[in-house]
């Protein structure tokens, strides 16, 4: 059990820690706040004020590269750009021969201290897969790639690659004369990038370069959670455009920081009818006071525990179906503040009368989304969206 009298931040963890009010001013929770319609549209407010979320445009023109089928699934290969950066690329997967009306689910990657990979951490298109990706999805799924597994059940499911990851990572020649710490860019390369060993060079780097992102992003007026959003979303105007998909019938999920993407972009977009929150919900004093240094600066939104606790980001889509799933010895956690999180959206859902719309399960094990954790999510997804 954690020790309230310790902290990350020594004897100033307590004092930070009971700045905002608990419940904090906006909760749902409070004796005060009595409408759903009423609280929801000031949270949203809130939310998007502190967010700072950046106009990116409309739904981007989606180019597709290639299609193929493999393992009874038709597989697109699409890209997509953005008024920034390198264009987007993602894998669309549904069922060989499918042409819906059908489900459709957003995959949302993890972060796993590995931003060289993205899309490729939940998919396999064919059997030449990476080994680095067959070692990440022994790891952390039991060896599956869990957006195939849902395809197979009858959905469309779309995995974008998101900003700083995979297509949309920086590379060393854009920060060329540049350096900081340890690290010369000038020193490093962009050839042969998918040997090993330059992945995980790759990899510490980046690592290093996320406090410079987010301050960055910081002085550009947004947050790093808030380009999360906007990528997610055209990512999901892409998804909902698709002919085969039945766009009342959407979902989002993934572990980790797709557990983290989940929770921003479930909460504040209620085109997601059904939310699978995976390896990422707990409460802003866990960060406080224990946990901040197992996460990165993608997390944060800064000012906004003024006004609602973490898991209450989430339940802002009250009454919408949404599921957590929590490990009980996940080493990014304490388990006592995944256990009141929880509690948190089990009392938001109650009383908005809809108690039967969230659950909450805790299996045992670390960091993980396991195969058991992974029939629980999909037949979460089925009873509200492929009934």
């Amino acid at each position: 059990m954690a020790d309230p009298t310790q902290s990350l931040i020594g004897q100033y963890g307590p004092w930070a820690a009971n700045l905002p009010a608990d419940p904090p001013a906006l909760s749902y929770r409070r004796p005060d706040s009595k409408g759903l319609k009423s609280w929801r549209k000031k949270g949203l407010k809130t939310v998007h004020t502190y967010l700072g979320a950046p106009d990116i445009g409309a739904q981007p023109q989606v180019t597709v590269k290639r299609k193929y089928t493999y393992d009874g699934l038709d597989i697109e290969e699409l890209s997509w750009q953005l008024p920034y950066g390198r264009p987007t690329e993602a894998i669309l997967l549904k069922p060989a021969g499918a042409t819906g009306p059908l489900p459709g689910v957003l995959g949302l990657h993890d972060h796993g201290g590995n931003k060289y990979f993205a899309k490729r951490k939940i998919t396999k298109t064919g059997n030449d897969q990476h080994p680095m990706m067959s070692e990440h999805q022994t790891h952390y799924y039991e060896g599956k790639a869990w957006a195939n597994e849902l395809a197979k059940r009858g959905y469309v499911v779309l995995v974008p690659d998101n900003f700083t990851f995979g297509s949309r990572r920086v590379l060393y020649q854009d920060v060329a004369g540049f350096s900081w710490g340890p690290w010369r860019t000038d020193d490093l390369s962009d050839e042969n990038p998918e040997k090993q060993e330059n992945i995980d060079v790759y990899n510490e780097w980046a690592g290093h370069h996320e406090h410079i992102m987010a301050k960055s992003l910081f002085c550009g007026g947004t947050t790093w959670p808030g380009v999360f959003l906007r990528e997610d979303q055209r990512a999901l105007d892409v998804l909902c455009a698709r002919p085969e998909v039945d766009e009342e019938r959407v979902g989002c999920g993934g572990l980790s920081g797709g557990g983290l993407r989940t929770a921003y972009l479930a909460g504040l977009d209620d085109r997601i009818q059904c939310a699978v929150c995976v390896g990422f919900m707990t409460t802003w004093r866990d960060l406080l006071l224990y946990k901040s240094f197992t996460h990165t600066w993608m997390a944060y939104i800064p000012i906004l525990p003024n006004y609602l606790d973490f898991p209450e980001v989430l339940g802002l889509r009250t009454p919408l179906p949404t599921m957590t799933l929590n490990n009980n010895q996940d080493q990014l956690f304490t388990l006592e503040e995944m256990q009141r999180a929880d509690g948190m959206l089990r009392e938001v859902f109650a009383k908005a009368k809809a108690a039967d719309r969230y659950r909450g399960n805790f299996y045992e094990g670390e960091h993980k989304f396991d195969l058991a954790m992974q029939a629980d999510a999909f037949d979460w997804w089925d009873q509200w969206l492929n009934a």
